[in-house]
């Protein structure tokens, strides 16, 4: 894996954090499958209801984010990323093992606040890959994150299935359990990326949610980008947000058949962010190839939204998988744009802009569906959250194509 030309210890540092990221996302795979099904269990079957209260989890999660995100950002700035990420993994170790424990609803509420405030190493994981990769060779290298975020969620949803057709509370200690392994392997293994000339002091008005942004009005098409970010991130809420909920309604996929489609969905994201982000980031170039996958997000969604069987379905996600030329590209362009110093406070930034559409995400897809498959509507559409989640990504494309045309670049 040659995402750097320098030294291979330079090399072995970006495997440390990919595997460090593996482990946290095999974490959060396995309990995506059940976490709806346990809520509903809690709410005795009741599925509008359980939709609603999934969507205020995924809204107070969030909001987490983006009020501690920034701080963590500056914080590894500060002290570098290693800590970051080991307090992570820490904390989302002990998150998991209450959840497994909860006897309600709220108990689990309780624990994604606690996962909001600690899951900061993918974000602190990206600005670790800034730091050891030269600016032109990103592209690639957040296409292995991407990588190894698929493969998390070929293992992770794959197990979570099918330990949670065992019990709905095992894939939460088995989630725990990974990631207290996570935070021993760091501890003795990860080395630091960000050495100490090259880190800056804390300062409040860096680290709170407005002053974070403010970075982002810093260089114009900076800002354009985050801007088409918002809307990806926005769309993107509507897969977490009811996919597990609207497979089991439209389709009556149980915890197995869910579980199994996210793993397939994790394997093709894995064969295009291993394999296809290098080459076509070098034919196209990063605007292209983002543009790209923001087509191919209309495209899935809106076949997501209309599928009539799950078969159909099932052709939608390969095209899902091509999505994720987004996200290496746009990486790409916005870090080019800040100072080596800085790349901590961007994904913060990146992180806290995530938040606020994770609390208008879950919500409004939340909501959209239950309003869909309400008994007194007339018109019964269930996929009308995927087809909103695709025209916003439509104008996710429109708006990258505006702001980084060559006439609009700096």
């Amino acid at each position: 894996m040659d995402v750097s030309p320098a030294a291979p210890a330079r090399r072995a540092a970006v495997a440390f954090i990919l595997i460090t990221i593996l482990l946290d996302v095999i974490a959060l795979g396995i309990v995506i499958p059940v976490f709806p099904t346990l809520i509903t269990s809690f709410l005795g079957g009741n599925t509008p209801r359980a939709a609603q209260i999934y969507g205020l989890f995924g809204a107070a999660w969030a909001l987490m984010q983006f009020l501690f995100s920034p701080a963590v950002g500056a914080l590894s700035d500060r002290i570098g990323r290693r800590p970051v990420v080991l307090m992570s993994n820490l904390g989302l170790g002990i998150d998991y093992i209450l959840m497994a424990m909860a006897p309600t609803v709220w108990w689990l509420f309780v624990g994604r606040i606690i996962s909001g405030i600690t899951a900061a190493s993918i974000s602190a994981g990206s600005a670790y890959i800034a730091d050891v990769t030269p600016p032109e060779r990103r592209a690639a290298a957040f296409g292995y994150i991407g990588a190894a975020f698929g493969l998390g969620f070929v293992l992770g949803p794959a197990l979570g299935g099918v330990l949670g057709s065992i019990d709905p509370h095992l894939p939460f200690w088995v989630a725990g359990i990974l990631s207290l392994v996570n935070f021993a392997y760091g501890f003795f293994v990860l080395p630091e990326s960000l050495p100490k000339d090259r880190r800056r002091p804390f300062v409040w008005s860096r680290a709170n949610p407005v002053g974070s942004l403010k970075l982002l009005r810093s260089h114009r098409e900076l800002f354009g980008l985050a801007s088409v970010h918002f809307l990806h991130s926005l769309a993107h809420n509507a897969l977490p947000s009811v996919f597990v909920l609207y497979t089991t309604y439209r389709y009556g996929w149980n915890a197995r058949t869910v579980g199994l489609t996210l793993a397939g969905f994790g394997v093709a994201t894995v064969l295009v962010q291993s394999t296809l982000v290098k080459r076509v980031v070098a034919a196209l170039g990063e605007r292209r190839t983002m543009l790209l996958g923001l087509l191919c997000a209309v495209i899935f969604f809106t076949i997501y939204g209309l599928a009539p069987t799950g078969e159909i379905f099932w052709f939608g996600t390969a095209i899902a998988a091509l999505w994720g030329f987004y996200g290496p590209a746009s990486q790409g362009l916005m870090t080019q744009r800040v100072t080596a110093t800085e790349q901590g406070q961007l994904q913060g930034a990146i992180a806290s802009i995530q938040g606020i559409t994770g609390l208008i995400g879950p919500v409004l897809f939340t909501a959209t569906f239950a309003y869909a498959i309400s008994p007194e509507r007339e018109l019964h559409a269930p996929g009308t959250p995927m087809l909103l989640a695709g025209l916003i990504c439509a104008a996710a494309a429109l708006l990258a194509w505006r702001v980084t045309r060559p006439t609009t670049a700096p």
